[in-house]
């Protein structure tokens, strides 16, 4: 089976039970979004935001990228936090890196790949900053506490964007959580407090 074909078939037969379960589902989805979480995680295709939420569709908004960064200069990002804060008025952000991150490992190698590296040099800022940590931990520890300290300093960089900083001085109910998503065994892991406030943004790192 061709492998669009396989993903129409698979796409009818989705839609095919919902609509047997709830005829009006589709027809109530379409009529707006309100949701209370704005998911920014990795591109990686073993991290679906929707199922390990447990979230259905219009529950989630989501943002993904190599290596879950938020970049201040990247309007991709920003304009996705400024819409999910502004407009939908989600309560909590979720950074959610995952250990076994290709965009970390890549940073991490000092390799060169291509395009990308211009993109995951980001992640080396991350290896600046916490180096004295980082160098004391062997391979293994120091790959999977870079994909956690990687997913703080972007939840970091959330707290300090405008469209978050303009909420919270609104008085707007809104916070920022660093997490990562473990493959092994499909759990998330909370890797730093919750982000309330621009004071507690900057220091949770």
């Amino acid at each position: 089976m061709d492998g669009i074909e396989k993903i129409l078939r698979n796409n009818k037969k989705w839609a095919d039970e919902i609509t047997a379960k709830d005829a009006k589902y589709f027809e109530h989805l379409a009529e707006g979004q309100a949701p209370e979480y704005l998911w920014i995680g990795c591109a990686d295709s073993r991290v679906p935001a929707n199922q390990l939420l447990g979230l259905n569709p219009g529950e989630v908004f989501v943002h993904r990228n190599v290596a879950n960064l938020v970049v201040h200069a990247d309007f991709n990002s920003l304009a996705v936090i400024h819409y999910a804060v502004e407009y939908l008025k989600v309560k909590y952000i979720i950074v959610c890196g995952h250990y076994g991150c290709g965009g970390v490992q890549a940073a991490m190698s000092g390799k060169r790949f291509g395009l990308v590296d211009s993109w995951i040099r980001h992640v080396n800022d991350v290896i600046n900053i916490h180096g004295a940590e980082l160098t004391k931990l062997d391979e293994p520890e120091k790959f999977d506490r870079l994909c956690e300290l990687n997913a703080i300093e972007q939840a970091v960089h959330v707290s300090q964007s405008p469209p978050v900083l303009e909420a919270w001085e609104r008085g707007q109910e809104l916070t920022v959580y660093a997490m990562v998503y473990d493959l092994k065994d499909g759990l998330l892991k909370p890797v730093a407090p919750p982000i309330t406030s621009p004071k507690e943004g900057g220091s949770i790192r």
